[in-house]
């Protein structure tokens, strides 16, 4: 993954950000290992798999939620970069008959 460079506002912004999403995190990891503790090992796997799974995508989806309220909230301060001009589109090209 690619390391982004930050200016010291955004910097600011990512730790605080970071320390809300862990908070939740911690808790979630709690959840996580008390259901993994409370299954035999021929139970980790399958049902128990997907419901960590869920509970990994609930803290994602929380990530992705907190930042947009802390967006609405004006915690992060500047112009948005303005958005990358869409490419020329490939034209389409018939390679051969089409079959009947």
């Amino acid at each position: 993954m690619a390391e982004s460079h930050l200016t010291p506002e955004q910097e600011a912004e990512a730790q605080r950000i970071a320390a809300l999403i862990g908070k939740r995190a911690q808790e979630e990891a709690l959840q996580m290992a008390r259901i993994m503790v409370s299954k035999p090992d021929a139970e980790l796997l399958g049902a128990t798999e997907f419901q960590i799974r869920e509970r990994a995508h609930q803290l994602a989806a929380h990530a992705i939620e907190t930042a947009v309220n802390e967006r609405k909230k004006g915690g992060t301060k500047g112009r948005a970069s303005p958005a990358r001009t869409a490419g020329k589109r490939p034209g389409s090209t018939s390679t051969g008959p089409r079959p009947s």
